[in-house]
């Protein structure tokens, strides 16, 4: 009986043709369309490393050079269609380079490298990248609530606890409340982009290699800036991707904790914000609707990246050492949740700079409900010399007398009268300055409050992080782009027909 030979570069030891099920249940091509690019960079540096070593010689590279640097312009032209048949964007590149170069040239890139480490190279390379546009994207977020911030740290408003009205503060104090939040977001950013800038390449399948290969020279050519060095672990581990998810999860829970405020302040009970029509939608059947769609998606689509982590943290649970097809379902969260997030964050910043706060409102809102409660039992301590559990006996028996008939603090005998029968005897105008929302702000000037001068200090200080930070992003992706210059000048000079030993790299 005849035996039909597989088509697949991997066929070696196999007599026949995947099914047409299998195929399509292994293949990852829609996942892997977004490396072509840092497959095809992976791949000129490992020829470049593989040629200096020595183990391919110098009409190898160049031909192989050649072939990538085509597969790459048609990628940019939209000419290089990944084929799901070929498995895999690394498939698809090899295979590009074989019927290009021929068996004899493009048969020996795969030389000293493994799948395994080659998908580790490329998500290396793009998830990098990611981080980098979501940081960018949350520091603009930031830059919007600093705006806020400068403009109305004496713009009052109740604080919040159990979504009750607590003390005045003001919105700047509020604003800078979410870029003090933000910053943690940015700093566990920056610690999984640690992770992730580490260079898997020539770990091979899981053993490294018996080639004399040079993998601190790809790190070098990759813009890394460290090589992870245990085999065994970089192909085993995914703790970069879980990292990077995790840093994003706890984004998307601040994101989705500022929609919930400005779909709770649009509305027409609290009426402390205005969207404008840009960022607003309507209803098909009543007229009068304005909707806080934004901020309801923003909400909504927590979930999908809270179920990102789940999902990569229960595939990676059970697996034992080295490389388990399990693994290739680990992008596949990571890029839902990417999207997600860039997509909030690449809306929210316009939301939060056309929004319309309604400081009268604020202003009515925390002279209503006894918002200056705590500074009135705050001067009993400082200025009757009463311990402050007494002080919060009285002032509470004032609160729920004044309550009971209806009234505020702003009916100002009935005030008096409560306090008098409580054995505290302060003149009106003192009583006015003292339940002042505006004066309480500024009386709370310990670090960290909610006085403007505060405000105004921690401004100063929340901007310069965020320059440091974008210094930082800045810093990594020049990095990033010199790396990438400087391989593209190494294949310049190699197809110019200089040896690969000649070049300075």
């Amino acid at each position: 009986m005849m035996m039909t030979t597989s088509t697949k570069l991997w066929s070696g030891r196999f007599r026949s043709e995947l099914s047409t099920e299998t195929e399509d249940f292994t293949q990852s091509i829609a996942v892997d369309s977004r490396m072509v690019a840092q497959d095809i960079w992976g791949s000129q540096a490992h020829a470049i490393m593989l040629a200096r070593q020595g183990i391919i010689s110098d009409n190898d590279l160049r031909q192989i050079l050649h072939w990538l640097g085509k597969a790459e312009a048609d990628f940019r032209e939209g000419k290089f269609i990944l084929q799901p048949e070929k498995e895999d964007v690394h498939m698809n590149v090899e295979a590009y380079l074989i019927e290009g170069a021929g068996s004899e040239y493009g048969g020996k890139l795969h030389t000293a490298r493994s799948r395994n480490d080659q998908v580790l190279v490329d998500a290396h390379l793009y998830i990098r990248e990611q981080i980098l546009k979501t940081q960018q994207g949350l520091s603009r977020l930031c830059q919007a609530f600093l705006s806020i911030a400068k403009a109305h740290t004496e713009t009052v408003m109740p604080g919040y606890t159990h979504t009750q009205h607590a003390q005045p503060i003001s919105l700047g104090f509020w604003a800078t409340a979410y870029v003090s939040m933000f910053l943690r977001d940015q700093k566990r950013l920056n610690m999984a982009y640690e992770l992730v800038n580490m260079n898997p390449l020539g770990a091979c399948a899981l053993a490294g290699t018996s080639f004399p290969i040079d993998r601190h020279l790809t790190t070098q050519l990759l813009g890394f800036d460290a090589t992870h060095e245990h085999a065994l672990d970089i192909i085993s581990s995914r703790d970069f991707i879980v990292e990077t998810l995790f840093a994003l999860t706890l984004l998307m829970t601040s994101l989705s904790r500022l929609s919930e405020e400005i779909v709770c302040w649009t509305t027409y009970e609290f009426n402390i914000a205005v969207l404008d029509d840009a960022y607003a939608t309507g209803s098909s059947i009543m007229p009068q609707k304005k909707n806080a769609d934004i901020a309801e998606l923003t909400r909504g689509r927590t979930g999908r990246v809270y179920g990102a982590l789940m999902d990569l943290l229960t595939n990676l649970k059970g697996l034992p050492m080295g490389y388990n097809r399990d693994l290739q379902e680990d992008k596949p969260p990571l890029w839902t949740a990417f999207d997600v997030v860039q997509s909030c964050l690449g809306i929210l910043p316009g939301l939060l700079e056309t929004t319309e706060f309604k400081a009268d409102r604020m202003e009515a809102l925390a002279n209503a409900n006894f918002a200056t409660a705590t500074e009135l039992a705050n001067f009993l301590v400082s200025e009757q010399g009463l311990p402050f559990r007494k002080c919060h006996e009285i002032v509470g028996g004032v609160v729920g007398a004044l309550a009971k008939m209806g009234k505020t603090f702003h009916d100002w005998d009935d005030t008096q009268k409560q306090l008098q029968a409580r054995g505290i005897d302060l003149p009106i105008p003192q009583l006015q300055r003292i339940l002042d929302p505006i004066l309480a702000l500024h009386h709370n000037r310990s670090f960290g409050g909610t006085s403007p001068r505060e405000v105004k200090r921690m401004v100063g200080e929340f901007e310069t992080k965020l320059n440091e930070i974008d210094d930082q992003i800045r810093a990594r992706q020049e990095k990033i782009d010199t790396a990438h210059q400087k391989t593209a000048r190494i294949i310049e000079q190699v197809l110019d027909g200089k040896e690969i030993a000649t070049i300075d790299l």
